[in-house]
């Protein structure tokens, strides 16, 4: 069941506990149901009748009949309310978030896709997509984008710019990476533009300048399946993607995270991830609960 055929049974107080369920999973639901108190409160202004309807009220108001305009004034509010949300809701921002270990994949609506990551989030504008093809990203997301106008991705560090091809784009804290593996990227960052081609990544970690590499042969990053990978990355960014995929908290204060780190682990199976980071550092870990410390061995 679509947006529109949902919210009109609510309306009608008529959703099933699965439509029930269903309306609530919907993006705005939040300012709908806020929407939907304040116009309980709605008040038909007062009708003010001239001398000649003053003159025939008598006639008109019997006792049986002095509530005839309810019923319509109780439509009119009904349909106040559904043009209303129908309205502010298509103009509202479509808000998609993922938590801790979670993937999910996204439609636009021109068909352009959206694999989002663990703890990220996307933010774009429905009613006005056919105008202004833009997605604001934090976290991070590959996408496959239709041809057609330009599509930005905006990110706190960046902007990145395609007219139809494939690319990941991950912004984290002190974090920003861009790889394209289809077709041609352009990023705008501080005022100067960079441009890559398939295979190509460009970096900004901790404030140090993008620097484009050519290192990139697959067709898709790992992450899509099931595994984070890293060149020469600082250990602590390595640390910070694994809490996003593990429900845990790492101490690091032991080991020194600027460390650079090659490899990558898995989001399967956390003492596999562990061993794969820490035996290439020579480091050691405890774990208690969702606790982790590391420690030089």
């Amino acid at each position: 069941m679509n947006k529109d055929e949902l919210i009109k049974k609510w309306l009608d107080n008529n959703l099933n506990s699965q439509e029930q369920k269903a309306f609530e999973q919907l993006p705005d639901y939040k300012e709908i149901i806020r929407l939907g108190n304040a116009m309980t409160s709605f008040k038909a202004p007062e009708f003010i009748a001239d001398k000649s309807f003053e003159a025939l009220k008598p006639k008109i108001y019997s006792k049986s009949h002095k509530n005839w305009y309810r019923p319509f004034l109780r439509i009119a509010a009904v349909l106040a309310l559904g043009f209303s949300i129908y309205y502010y809701s298509g103009s509202l921002d479509t808000n998609i978030n993922t938590d801790i270990a979670q993937l999910t994949t996204v439609e636009l609506p021109d068909t352009s896709e959206v694999e989002l990551n663990a703890n990220s989030s996307i933010t774009y504008n429905n009613r006005k997509w056919e105008e202004n093809r833009e997605v604001h990203l934090s976290g991070e997301a590959f996408f496959k984008v239709a041809k057609g106008k330009k599509f930005d991705v905006i990110t706190n560090d960046g902007i990145v710019s395609v007219l139809g091809t494939q690319f990941n784009v991950k912004q984290r804290k002190n974090y920003f990476e861009v790889t394209c593996f289809e077709g041609l990227v352009s990023i705008k960052y501080n005022g100067s533009e960079t441009k890559l081609k398939p295979g190509n990544t460009v970096k900004l970690i901790d404030g140090k300048h993008l620097i484009a590499k050519e290192n990139i042969f697959a067709s898709a990053p790992t992450w899509l399946e099931g595994e984070s990978s890293f060149t020469e990355i600082p250990l602590k960014h390595v640390i910070s993607e694994l809490e996003n995929h593990y429900n845990l908290t790492v101490d690091s204060d032991e080991v020194d995270t600027s460390r650079l780190f090659t490899g990558s682990f898995t989001h399967k199976n956390l003492d596999l991830a562990l061993k794969s980071i820490t035996i290439p550092l020579n480091l050691g870990y405890n774990k208690s609960g969702s606790s982790i410390v590391l420690r030089r061995e």
